[in-house]
C-alpha cells in the first residue's frame, strides 16, 4: 500500500494499491478492493454527494463533500473521478456546416479545439434552469455548455438555430 491513506469521519480508510486501484477498508475489517467514486450530481453540484462502490456497484461509502475529508482521500477521488470523467467544456462555437442536422460543428473547448457530428437537435438537453446545456456528439462523448447566454454572440447565434 501507498503512503496515501486516510481515516475519514465515516471510519474507512483510502489507499490506492500497487496495481492503482482504490481500496477501501472499514472499521469492521471489511476491504473492497478496485472501488469507484460515482458523483450523484455530477454536473450541477459535482464537489457534493460521491458514492464510493464496489467492484459489484453497490455503495460501500458515502463522501458527502470533497472539502469535507482531508486532502490525501480528495486528491485519490479526485484523480480517480478525472480518469473516469471526459466532459469537454464548451468556450465558444466556431462554426457549423449546415444549420440542419446531421452536421459538423467546430468549438472551442477547455481541452481545444475540435470537431464532432451533432446527428439532431434532439442531442443538445437543457439541464437545470441556469442555462446550462449538454451537447452530445454521434460517439456519445458529452460537451458541456455551462451558461449558453454567456457565450459570444457568434456562438449564440448559431446555438439559436438548434435551440
Amino acid at each position: 500500500m501507498t503512503a496515501q491513506n486516510l481515516v475519514t469521519q465515516g471510519g474507512w480508510t483510502l489507499q490506492r494499491d500497487p496495481f492503482g486501484k482504490l481500496v477501501l477498508a472499514t472499521e469492521q475489517g471489511e476491504r473492497f478492493v478496485g472501488v469507484v467514486p460515482v458523483r450523484a450530481f455530477p454536473i450541477q453540484s459535482p464537489e457534493v454527494g460521491i458514492a464510493l462502490v464496489n467492484t459489484d456497484g453497490q455503495e460501500v461509502a458515502w463522501v458527502e463533500a470533497l472539502d469535507a475529508i482531508a486532502e490525501p482521500a480528495r486528491t485519490l477521488i479526485r484523480d480517480e473521478l478525472g480518469t473516469r470523467e471526459f466532459m469537454p467544456v464548451i468556450a465558444s462555437i466556431v462554426g457549423v456546416t449546415s444549420f440542419s442536422t446531421p452536421c459538423t460543428w467546430t468549438v472551442a473547448t477547455d481541452r481545444g479545439q475540435t470537431q464532432f457530428v451533432l446527428r439532431g437537435d434532439e442531442d443538445i438537453r437543457r439541464i437545470g434552469t441556469d442555462g446550462c446545456l449538454l451537447v452530445a456528439d454521434s460517439h456519445g462523448i458529452q460537451y458541456l455548455i455551462r451558461d449558453h447566454l454567456a457565450l459570444d454572440a457568434h456562438s449564440r447565434k448559431i446555438l439559436d438555430r438548434f435551440l
